[in-house]
C-alpha cells in the first residue's frame, strides 16, 4: 500500500537522518554533511556532520548557507515544476564561505506530489594547505562533538541577501531590469523560501507583492 505524502516525507527525513550520521563516523574534518526540512526553513537543519566549517548546527536556518550555494537553484526550479517527483541533483558546484572555497553538492527530495521537502548538502573545504593538513589530522577519531555558533538570526539573514542584491543590481532609482535582476539575486540566495521573504522584497524594491510573483514568473519563463 502506497504511502500518504506526509508518511513519505518523514520516512525519507529519518532514513537520510541514518544515513547522514553513517557517514559522519567517518567523514574528515574538512567535509560538512547536512540534511534541511525544507518545510521549516526556519530550522531547517535537521542533521549535520562537521558544522564547525559554517559554524551551523542543528536548528539553523536555511539562509545561513553558504554564499553562492547553486543548490537553491535547485529548489527553485523543483518548486516551480510539479510534473515530476524524482530528486533533483546538482553536482560539483563551487561556493565560497567566509572567505574559503567549498567544493559542494546537493540533492532535492521531493514527495510524490512533486513537493521539495528535503536537502542532502555536502559541502568540503578545498583551500589549499589548511584543507590538506586538516584532511590528514582526521584520521585520529574526534572525543567530543565540535562547537558550533549559535542559529543564525533569521531577519539579519534577510536584510543582508536584500541589501547585497540591491548593492548588485544598482541603488537608487531603479529600472525594471534592475528590480528584475535584484529579484533573480534574492532568489538564489534563497529568500523566497522563506515566510516573508516576497513581502519584504517587496518593500525593499518599492513594488507590490504582485509585482515580485511577476518578476519570478518572468524569470521562471526566460530559464525555459
Amino acid at each position: 500500500m502506497s504511502l500518504m505524502p506526509e508518511a513519505e516525507r518523514r520516512l525519507t527525513l529519518t532514513v537520510l537522518k541514518a544515513a547522514i550520521q553513517a557517514m559522519g563516523s567517518v567523514a574528515p574534518r574538512n567535509l560538512e554533511i547536512l540534511l534541511h526540512d525544507l518545510d521549516h526553513p526556519e530550522r531547517s537543519v535537521v542533521a549535520i556532520v562537521n558544522g564547525h566549517l559554517s559554524g551551523r548546527g542543528v536548528g539553523s536556518p536555511i539562509l545561513a548557507a553558504p554564499e553562492q550555494d547553486q543548490g537553491f537553484k535547485a529548489l527553485m526550479q523543483a518548486s516551480a515544476d510539479q510534473q515530476g517527483c524524482a530528486p533533483v541533483v546538482v553536482s560539483d558546484y563551487p561556493t565560497t564561505l567566509k572567505g574559503r572555497t567549498l567544493r559542494s553538492a546537493t540533492a532535492i527530495f521531493r514527495d510524490s506530489t512533486g513537493h521539495p521537502f528535503a536537502s542532502l548538502c555536502v559541502n568540503t573545504d578545498v583551500t589549499g594547505l589548511d584543507a590538506a593538513m586538516s584532511f590528514l589530522q582526521q584520521f585520529q577519531p574526534l572525543a567530543t562533538a565540535p562547537t558550533v555558533t549559535e542559529p543564525a538570526d533569521m531577519e539579519l539573514l534577510m536584510r543582508e541577501i536584500i541589501q547585497a542584491s540591491l548593492q548588485r543590481s544598482g541603488q537608487g532609482r531603479m529600472n525594471k531590469q534592475a528590480k528584475v535582476e535584484a529579484v533573480r539575486v534574492m532568489q538564489e540566495r534563497g529568500l523566497f523560501i522563506v515566510r516573508g521573504g516576497v513581502e519584504k522584497a517587496a518593500s525593499a524594491l518599492g513594488v507590490t507583492r504582485y509585482t515580485i510573483y511577476n518578476y519570478l514568473e518572468q524569470l521562471r519563463g526566460a530559464s525555459r
